[in-house]
């Protein structure tokens, strides 16, 4: 009887085990990948912010083929796309460095799955071309337009912690770009901070001046970003598996067709050409492993606005990172 309670013990610990091995980073378990015929029953929402995934699929002839069918949303900036994949609006879309830091703060229902760099240059604080201020270190006391929760909050806390000044000593105005490039226009704040295409537009139509980029104060980070809710279900996650690869290889193709994507990007958004291409030229996002580097950079960039006081308290962003798909996203980035 001893035995045989042994060995049931030693049973149920082997089931234990493998159960935990189905399992990504210590979460939940990973649902078993559905048939081709259960994936095309799915419906995958996505999220997308002026139109720049979609029309980079669209671009590459990645979304060609899909065995399930894409519903595309569209959202101002990060965080709002995140308040919609944590309530389960949407199921995936892509986000700059910060939005998932202040989602985690909020304990949201979210995940990044897969990670890009961009061209840090092209996240800017930009001035009106007759602005009189010089420098970073002259903006205290002025007021700066940015999107809340977004990377260009990020770049403008580390740019000025840069310049020995923090968001205190500045007056931040909380707009989306949209609002924000009418008040920079009509010199309702003193300089704004943004990200392409926003930074195209704003120097094309209103000749504005870069006063700093994102060298040094950003680490260039853009994230795929899914609800829980989704990765939990084995058919939505069987599709974004799917989609994070198309992604991959929509970003390695760009590298060598900057003319076309941009065509396509100012086709579906309505951009201008000129600031398409622009942007699309400058801009390139670069695919990379989810890794403890990746990791540890956002890590810093949390504790920075903790340490401010602008998050209610430590992230730990690692909790937040699922990296199931890497395997699949390694392979999409040596074949793409």
């Amino acid at each position: 009887m001893h035995l045989r309670n042994i060995l049931a013990a030693a049973l149920l610990l082997t089931g234990l085990a493998a159960c935990s091995s189905s399992a990504s980073d210590g979460r939940a378990p990973v649902p078993a990948a559905v048939s081709p015929a259960e994936l095309k029953k799915v419906t995958l929402r996505v999220g997308d912010q002026k139109g720049g995934v979609k029309s980079l699929l669209t671009a590459a002839n990645q979304l060609n083929g899909a065995p399930y069918r894409i519903e595309w949303s569209t959202f101002t900036s990060g965080p709002p796309l995140l308040e919609a994949a944590s309530a389960g609006a949407i199921d995936v879309g892509r986000v700059g460095n910060t939005p998932p830091i202040f989602a985690a703060a909020s304990k949201a229902k979210i995940s990044v799955v897969s990670v890009a760099k961009s061209n840090v240059e092209r996240e800017t604080i930009l001035v009106p071309p007759d602005s009189p201020l010089p420098d970073v270190a002259s903006l205290r006391g002025k007021t700066v337009g940015v999107a809340k929760g977004s990377s260009a909050h990020g770049q403008l806390l580390n740019t000025l912690k840069k310049a020995g000044l923090s968001t205190k000593d500045i007056k931040i105005s909380f707009l989306q770009p949209s609002e924000a490039f009418a008040a920079f226009t009509q010199h309702q704040i003193d300089a704004w901070a943004i990200w392409d295409p926003y930074t195209a537009q704003a120097q094309i139509d209103a000749h504005a001046r870069v006063l700093a980029d994102g060298r040094g104060a950003s680490n260039g980070l853009a994230f795929e970003t899914a609800s829980t809710t989704a990765l939990a279900d084995p058919g939505k996650n069987s599709a974004i598996r799917d989609f994070v690869q198309r992604v991959v290889k929509a970003q390695l193709w760009s590298n060598s067709h900057t003319d076309e994507w941009a065509r396509a990007w100012a086709a579906e958004t309505g951009l201008k050409p000129e600031v398409a291409k622009k942007a699309v030229s400058a801009g390139r996002d670069r695919p990379i492993p989810l890794d403890d580097a990746v990791v540890a950079s956002e890590q810093q960039l949390s504790d920075a606005f903790a340490n401010e006081g602008t998050l209610p308290g430590k992230v730990d962003f690692a909790a937040f990172v699922d990296r199931r798909y890497g395997p699949d996203i390694e392979a999409a980035r040596r074949n793409g």
